[in-house]
């Protein structure tokens, strides 16, 4: 009774006072841990079970796989099923259902195939988990073959059974397979409850079919809360504040109540569409209500302050919860984060640890994200240690997060020692990786290894090929950028709005405004901030600031609310062309116009604007008025400037702050040394490479130029009767082959003569992904 109804501390207590514990209170226990969220717990359960000389049953069984299927243990759910062979219950149906769920959640679908085939005969539950197992994992095929099958056999399917197809459709996000199950259900007449239905819905929309989705939806006769929350849930894909506000009236009119879930999702909803206004007649209501002291709503509320900006009331939700649990702590935390509060983020992160609150993934997640923001590598290495003492060092989206920050710093050699601790590599471990190598400046490495994650049988997604393309924008590689374009055109995933702004972005760089304005043209249909925010770095990379203000004033006609990136697009197309009037006015409007508190990366263009142009007092004005703390890439910045327009008295200041903020690195050394130097000052600029020295600070190599291309033919020329390819082999000190980007009919006829040309023999299977670069034989 404690455990269903949520209060597992006073069932673990009751527990506790037991002195005679049989198999039931042992399963109960066991059950109610997992049902509760509490899964590590649960097998902990388990094991003790064992030792005290009890037989699992079924449902003993059940819940541990069950546990297992939720912490994607495979290593302990094979142990699991190893003692039900040996105690003779895979005949049972409940047992076998479980087991085959486990593999297939786990994304080891052979192995759900093998059980199901050793099983004489299969009632309905097994049958509803192998054909969820294939949907889940994008067998769709698979999957209508198995369904088809079972109404072959004369198997009478149930509810659960076009529930299981659906919910995997909803995963794999198969439209096509859904819609059969969808024409299945209407050609046998099927009665489906609201349960049902409201699959059916979020399938729909998990497509991107919503008008079929709103279709069914205004067909329903029975709509419950999950019926309203599913609708709500989903419109934050729309940004409209409207319509959110229209549904919730209707809601109201049906009789239909709303519970804290409802309020959880319009929390989220109000902060994702960082209307802080509608959220406040929310809460009101909420308050009326009672349902403030719900955990799941007091979460919601802490991110929709931290989202709108408004840390200080975030903060006192936080403190006035009398038991926080980790995802309240995690909240806080990314709030920080989201409001560029590295260092309260990280004393945040602290309080947590001695608190003896156990971090879970997204804690370590979120609080990697603010050292990279910091450039804390101390910081950093020290969360790698705690992560390792937590056990999270083999659990993907840790790895992939630590992979994520260690690219960041650019220390490619920590990314692949993480990256070799992942047993089994998944999509988002590949994508970190060629982040890591995209972020590092080798770009070409990067498409490398999506040839890799290609060849192992896995499908890029949108993530990957997003980072492909910023790939080939940070080097204008424009034949690639072509031929990754084909590829999202093969894969469908051109339609994707993130992918979509990464082609508008990578074609501005390689120069072909043209085919940026052809991609834009054809994505703009979705009218999306997003895309907008693109096309007009886009022009204004090109210098076209008129179509740029342009972009900018459709995006107010279609009512689209500009976002933060929205300024920082603007405001850093200003700065580039020197026009800080208009950029000042553009920042302004942030708060005066749009009721929008400015973020970090506003404030941060805006220090960009002034010291990139000479206004250097106004920009040190910025940085000691902004309500952040100044982190290393806005003092940069400041600093920067103060080298171009050689001013030694605020360089001096910045230098300080800097080197305050991060000692170990050598920006801050370097770029005084520079001031210094550029007005004459060499003794002063030896002083501080001498002050370096004396500190222990090591200025770190140049990264050189990007690699240039590995399999462009056309990009060859003929001398002394071969074909060479134009660029220059060298090596680094590590052995690594680098590929520098000049291209040598360029730069003819000045250096030629200085430059040894050699045979190219270096193809794309030379490349080893483990080592970094090119095998020595590639040379």
């Amino acid at each position: 009774m404690y455990s269903k109804c949520g209060d597992l501390s006073c069932g673990l207590k009751m527990f506790d006072e037991m002195l005679d514990r049989n198999l039931v209170s042992w399963t109960s226990i066991i059950s109610g841990c997992i049902q509760n969220g509490e899964s590590k717990m649960g097998l902990e359960n388990y094991i003790e079970m064992i030792r005290s000389g009890f037989r699992p049953n079924e449902f003993a069984f059940g819940s541990v796989l069950r546990g297992c299927t939720s912490l994607e243990d495979i290593k302990f759910g094979s142990f699991v099923h190893c003692l039900a062979l040996k105690i003779g219950l895979v005949s049972n149906y409940f047992v076998v259902s479980s087991i085959l769920y486990m593999y297939a959640k786990c994304g080891y679908i052979e192995a759900a195939e093998r059980v199901f085939e050793c099983v004489n005969s299969h009632d309905v539950g097994c049958w509803n988990a192998m054909i969820e197992g294939y949907a889940l994992n994008g067998y769709s095929f698979q999957a209508l073959q198995l369904l088809s099958l079972m109404n072959k056999q004369g198997v009478i399917m149930d509810q659960l059974t076009f529930m299981s197809a659906i919910k995997g459709c909803s995963m794999s996000g198969d439209s096509n397979f859904g819609r059969q199950i969808h024409a299945m259900i209407i050609r046998r007449e099927e009665k489906f409850t609201s349960s049902g239905m409201n699959s059916l819905v979020d399938m729909y929309f998990k497509i991107g079919r919503k008008d079929y989705a709103f279709e069914i939806f205004n067909k329903m006769q029975e709509k419950d809360a999950i019926s309203w929350n599913t609708m709500f849930s989903e419109f934050a894909q729309d940004g409209n504040p409207g319509e959110v506000v229209n549904l919730f009236s209707s809601m109201q009119r049906t009789g239909s109540k709303p519970n804290f879930i409802t309020f959880s999702i319009l929390f989220r909803l109000c902060g994702l569409l960082v209307d802080l206004s509608l959220g406040l007649q929310f809460y009101c209501l909420a308050y009326h209500l009672g349902f403030l002291d719900e955990p799941v709503v007091a979460n919601s509320l802490i991110n929709m302050f931290s989202k709108c900006g408004r840390l200080d009331i975030a903060n006192s939700l936080f403190t006035g919860i009398s038991i926080k649990n980790i995802t309240s702590w995690n909240e806080m935390i990314m709030g920080y984060n989201l409001n560029g509060c590295t260092t309260e983020a990280l004393e945040l992160f602290v309080n947590l640890w001695e608190s003896g609150v156990e971090a879970d993934e997204f804690t370590f997640s979120s609080i990697l994200g603010a050292c990279s923001r910091a450039e804390h590598l101390e910081m950093n290495r020290q969360i790698h240690g705690a992560i390792i003492k937590s056990g999270f060092a083999f659990q993907g989206f840790v790895c992939s997060s630590l992979i994520n920050t260690y690219g960041q710093f650019g220390l490619l050699n920590d990314c692949f020692m993480v990256l070799r601790g992942i047993e089994r590599l998944d999509l988002a471990s590949w994508g970190a990786m060629i982040s890591a190598f995209v972020h590092g400046g080798r770009s070409y490495e990067a498409v490398g290894l999506l040839n890799c994650l290609i060849e192992d049988g896995q499908k890029p997604d949108e993530f990957v090929l997003g980072s492909i393309l910023n790939g080939c924008a940070n080097i204008a590689a424009y034949q690639q950028t072509k031929c990754i374009h084909s590829l999202l055109i093969k894969t469908g995933f051109e339609k994707h709005l993130c992918v979509a702004s990464a082609v508008i972005d990578a074609y501005a760089k390689c120069g072909d405004i043209e085919s940026s304005r052809m991609a834009f043209n054809q994505s703009s249909r979705y009218a999306d901030s997003i895309l907008l925010n693109t096309m007009i770095m886009a022009y204004a990379l090109h210098g076209l600031i008129m179509e740029a203000i342009e972009i900018f004033e459709k995006m107010k006609c279609a009512n689209l609310q500009p976002s933060h990136a929205t300024f920082v697009s603007v405001i850093s197309m200003c700065s580039h062309l020197g026009l800080v009037d208009q950029g000042r006015r553009f920042f302004d409007s942030i708060g005066l116009v749009y009721g929008m508190v400015p973020s970090a990366e506003n404030y941060g263009c805006l220090v960009d604007l002034f010291s990139r142009n000479g206004f250097l007092e106004e920009a040190k004005n910025v940085i000691e008025m902004m309500p952040f703390a100044p982190w290393p890439a806005v003092l940069r910045s400041f600093l920067s400037g103060c080298r171009i327009h050689g001013n030694r008295e605020l360089g001096e200041w910045a230098s300080k702050q800097l080197i305050l903020l991060i000692p170990e690195n050598d920006a801050a050394y370097v770029l005084l040394s520079k001031v210094y130097s550029e007005e004459g000052s060499w003794e002063d600029a030896a002083k501080v490479r001498r002050m370096m020295n004396e500190r222990g600070v090591q200025k770190e190599p140049g990264k050189g130029c990007s690699r240039a291309p590995i399999y462009h033919a056309s990009e060859a020329i003929f001398h002394n009767g071969q074909l060479y390819r134009h660029s220059l082999f060298m090596h680094d000190a590590g052995g690594a082959t680098l590929l520098l980007g000049f291209d040598l009919m360029t730069l003819w006829p000045y250096t030629i003569q200085c430059i040894l040309i050699q045979p190219i023999a270096c193809p794309l299977r030379d490349f080893d992904p483990c080592r970094g670069g090119f095998g020595s034989d590639a040379n």
